[in-house]
């Protein structure tokens, strides 16, 4: 029997969050690949395979919001989790406003990453 694996992309412009995040999404039982900037992950081969995108708010270049507002414009609804560094309490509210599963404060619980993913995989 063939199961196959959830696919979980990382874009995050900080190396530390890119070289542990994937490793503990492994230990969850997903698949995953990180990416160093929203315009990697949109020129790869794995953005029609990805089931969840953990997204970082800022970033140099195209931010979270602007890959977001990409993906729709390409149609491609990839439920997204947002992660920030920025304390901002405006921004929580607006990302879920705009469509995201849910938005982490760094550093965040691996039992608070490991629902919001499965909140994003079990939406149809």
């Amino acid at each position: 029997m063939n199961v196959t694996v959830p696919l979980v992309s990382v874009v995050d412009d900080d190396e530390s969050v890119r070289e542990s995040l994937p490793d503990l999404l492994r230990a969850f039982g997903f698949s995953a690949k990180a990416f160093a900037s929203a315009e990697e992950f949109l020129a790869s081969d794995i953005v029609g395979r990805t089931r969840c995108l953990i997204l970082d708010v800022s970033m140099p270049g195209m931010t979270g919001p602007d890959l977001q507002r990409e993906l729709e414009r390409r149609g491609l609804p990839i439920p997204i989790v947002f992660i920030t560094a920025h304390r901002d309490d405006t921004v929580r509210p607006r990302l879920l406003a705009q469509g995201a599963v849910e938005c982490l404060f760094k550093p965040f619980s691996e039992a608070a990453l490991q629902e919001a993913i499965n909140i994003a995989l079990s939406e149809p």
